[in-house]
Parts: C-alpha cells; sequence; structure tokens
C-alpha cells in the first residue's frame, strides 16, 4: 500500500507532521479475519471518503483541522500478527514521545493491541472502551493468541477494560466476562441509565477502540462480520461525547471497515466518527 490522501484533504499547512498536534496512522492488516475479507482496504477507503468532509463541526462549533492533522505512513508489516503489533506499538510509541493525539485506522481488530501496549506503557492507570458486536475473548482462535478474535483477552492482561454494544460471543467466552464490565445491546436498549453506567466503570483515563460493527448493518454494512441489533450513529456518539467530556481520552483505533465498493456511505460514516470523536477531544482549542 503507497501513500495515501491526508486525512479530510487538510491543508498543507495543517498537515505537515511538526505542525500537527494529531497524527492519523493506517494500518492495513487483515491476515486473521475470518468471514468476508477486505479490512486491509479499509484505512485508504476511510481516508479517501474523509476528503468529502466539510472540516467545520456544528455541535462542537469548531475546526479540528486547525490543530494539525498529520497522516502518516501506513504500516507496511503484513507478516504475522504478532509482528504487526510490534511494529504499531513502536510507531504509536514515536508519536506519543512527541506528544502527538494518535488515532489508528485498521485493518482488522488485532491492530488495536499495539496502541494499547505503547500507551499503558506511558501510563497504567488507563481504562480500554471498547464499542464492539463481539467480545473478542477468546484465548487462542485458529492457533493464534493475536487473532482478531482474541483482541480483548490478550487487552485485558494490561488493563482494566469495559465492553459496550456486544451482541454475539462463543459460548467459551461466556466464563471470561466480568458482567459487571458488560453491556450488551439488547440490555442498553431497555435502561436509559446504560450511559451513566458505562461512565462509572472508566478510570480517568480512557483508551477507546471501536470496531465499526458496533454499529447495526443498516447503516454499516462493511464489516468483516456484520450482526444485527447494532447501535445507531446518535446512540454512540452520545456515549462517547459523554466519555470526552468526563474523562480523559489518551487515544483512539477505529478498527474492521470492509469496504464495498458500490456503497461507500459506510466509509464515510468511519471518517466522520474519526473527525467527530476529534472534534469532542479538541473542542475549544482551536488555534
Amino acid at each position: 500500500m503507497g501513500r495515501i490522501a491526508n486525512f479530510g484533504d487538510v491543508p498543507e499547512e495543517y498537515s505537515v507532521i511538526d505542525r500537527a498536534e494529531i497524527v492519523i496512522l493506517p494500518v492495513p492488516y487483515d491476515r486473521t479475519s475470518t468471514w468476508i475479507k477486505g479490512a486491509d482496504k479499509g484505512p485508504q477507503a476511510l481516508i479517501e471518503a474523509s476528503t468529502h468532509m466539510e472540516l467545520y463541526d456544528i455541535e462542537t462549533d469548531s475546526e479540528v483541522y486547525r490543530r494539525g492533522i498529520h497522516t502518516a505512513e501506513p504500516v507496511a508489516e503484513n507478516g504475522l500478527p504478532e509482528d504487526m503489533v510490534e511494529v504499531v506499538e513502536k510507531r504509536v510509541k514515536h508519536y506519543i514521545d512527541n506528544g502527538k493525539f494518535v488515532v489508528v485506522v485498521g485493518g482488522e481488530h488485532s491492530v488495536s493491541l499495539g496502541p494499547v501496549r505503547a500507551h499503558v506503557a506511558q501510563d497504567a492507570d488507563i481504562t480500554v472502551l471498547q464499542l464492539d458486536a463481539h467480545s473478542d475473548l477468546r484465548n487462542e482462535y485458529e492457533g493464534s493468541e493475536y487473532n482478531h478474535a482474541c483482541i480483548m483477552a490478550r487487552i485485558r492482561q494490561l488493563c482494566p477494560i469495559v465492553q459496550v454494544g456486544i451482541r454475539s460471543m462463543d459460548i467459551s467466552e461466556k466464563t471470561q466476562l466480568d458482567e459487571s464490565r458488560i453491556f450488551f445491546a439488547e440490555d442498553i436498549r431497555r435502561d436509559k441509565n446504560w450511559k451513566q453506567k458505562v461512565l462509572s466503570k472508566l478510570s480517568n483515563k480512557v483508551y477507546i477502540t471501536i470496531d465499526l460493527d458496533v454499529f447495526d448493518p443498516s447503516i454499516m454494512p462493511s464489516t468483516g462480520t456484520p450482526e444485527p441489533g447494532g447501535l445507531l450513529w446518535y446512540e454512540v456518539l452520545v456515549l462517547l461525547k459523554a466519555v470526552f467530556d468526563d474523562k480523559e481520552v489518551v487515544g483512539i483505533d477505529i478498527v474492521e471497515l470492509c469496504p464495498i465498493e458500490s456503497n461507500k456511505a459506510p466509509d464515510f460514516l468511519a471518517a466522520k466518527l474519526v473527525y467527530k470523536l476529534l472534534s469532542y477531544k479538541f473542542k475549544g482549542m482551536e488555534e
């Protein structure tokens, strides 16, 4: 995968690395996915769609691109997942050591382990907030502990996790659940206080990992494993805005976009989600 466009088609003065406070790191990795392939095309599709966004965010009355958004060279490692994780960890560590806020764009969900490792090494008092259709708590799958189906089992070895939107898992994962820290999609529909309950489980510093299949397939069909009964746009945004308002979000990844050539709307949703979360992070801080 070669050089791709700047996220948001941000003008050069705001996209050079020395000027930027934000780094978008594409990780086009799709080696362990087990049904619909194509998540390696996700970063490019998301970034291409982002070039058609308006850069003014109505809700926050802000233009977050003025903080500087640099689109980094994609991670080229396409070997074993543990090798990819190590490369991503080093890349993210370099950026956060230099004061950048990093958004990792996948790729399959296994790419999330590297950035979490980098952030936990810098500050151990972090909770990972997972938005996902799947619990991803298998200890190993298809002979690998680094398979995308094992990502939260690996992350939970590093720090506490809170799981939101879950509606699919293997029975072997049931014994691994912490029922006080998981919010099933069907329960969210019945509990008007679910967002406050999520917030109460988070530490002051939060890393957010979003598997796009947390969204209902009616608005996000472009995933490797679309599951019915997902969350909708404003349900997700209301939760995430509350997290940004109440906590210090240290990093983000958005993964599992598996683009469909004939339907660009999900690509745009994913791009808009990145920009919206950056707008929440930096609102009131434009230059």
